[in-house]
């Protein structure tokens, strides 16, 4: 799979700086087992280049990136060390051209149209947009992807946990960097295990899973009819939407009006990013059904169906 391909189904890229290339392994291992097998190691330190080989090495399945890349030699050494793409805080065209010869994949930091411009013309349709708040955040994105719609961003600087879905909800956003799940002093003191904790809040509040609502499965539609009665009464509803199918009531039920997915029925749960989300649960040790998927006209998974029940209920993947 494509490198930046991936970088968008993880959402989230963890941006490192290590002052001790031995710090580097841990820290990592931290992120992937709280869900996050992804990071940017920075050149701000003299460490990154170990850094990369030595998590290159122990953990071949993290995705690696190299940041804070200015030169052609900084970007030689990342990928030599193990690399798996190159990131600049701005967009030097020597540097992005010497990448893009040596098959790097490159994410270049643009700031303003001109800068995109210049992305486009070396071949380029996913860029850096770095200092994201300081530079106007989401709004000065959506302004900037108007006139370039094939272009894609991931920003970087000031992306929290708080404004991080508003970004990624954005469909021209294929990833966000940030660092609010390393900080510095969790590194210094080698506490691994509130990175990883860390790390599982951060995927948690970006995948934003929840329940959409509960199928029962009934043998006939008039039983549907008659339980959907019964729940009515019971909470003061008023049926929602009646289908050939289905009679969905309140929020949270649909009453099945033949016996469908599941034992006893399915469970709907709601993401903003179907494709994402399914990603993030198949590194859990989840499996779908490939053939339950269905697609927006723009190629974006909109539902897919796990592989197996819990607890006697099947459950699906859907857009919220």
């Amino acid at each position: 799979m494509d490198m930046l391909k991936q970088l968008s189904l993880a959402g989230l890229v963890p941006v490192i700086k290590v002052k001790k290339a031995e710090d580097a392994v841990p820290l990592c291992r931290a992120l992937k087992n709280g869900g996050l097998p992804v990071a940017e190691i920075t050149f701000r330190t003299d460490a990154a280049e170990e850094a990369i080989r030595l998590v290159h090495q122990a953990l071949p399945d993290v995705l690696l990136g190299a940041g804070t890349v200015l030169t052609c030699d900084q970007a030689d050494r990342a990928w030599n060390a193990g690399a798996g793409y190159i990131v600049s805080p701005g967009l030097n065209p020597v540097v992005v051209q010497h990448c893009i010869d040596k098959g790097y994949p490159v994410l270049p930091g643009c700031a303003n149209p001109s800068d995109i411009e210049s992305a486009l013309s070396l071949g380029l349709k996913t860029v850096k947009f770095f200092p994201a708040e300081a530079l106007g955040g989401l709004k000065l994105i959506k302004a900037m992807a108007a006139p370039y719609g094939d272009v894609k961003f991931v920003p970087t600087g000031g992306i929290n946990a708080k404004n991080l879905p508003e970004y990624l909800a954005f469909p021209k956003i294929a990833a966000c960097g940030g660092s609010w799940m390393v900080p510095d002093d969790a590194i210094e003191a080698k506490d691994w295990d509130l990175i990883e904790r860390l790390a599982r809040e951060a995927v948690n509040v970006m995948l934003g899973l929840r329940l959409k609502h509960i199928g029962i499965n009934n043998p006939d539609a008039e039983t549907a009819v008659n339980e959907a009665k019964k729940l009515c009464a019971l909470m003061g509803w008023q049926p929602e939407r009646d289908t050939s199918t289905s009679l969905f009531v309140g929020d949270g039920f649909e009453m099945m009006k033949s016996p469908f997915r599941g034992t006893h029925g399915h469970i709907a749960i709601g993401t903003a990013n179907v494709d994402r989300a399914k990603w993030h649960l198949e590194q859990r040790g989840f499996a779908f059904d490939e053939d339950t998927a269905l697609f927006t006209p723009d190629g974006r998974m909109k539902f897919i169906y796990l592989k197996d029940e819990i607890a006697g209920f099947a459950l699906h993947l859907t857009l919220a």
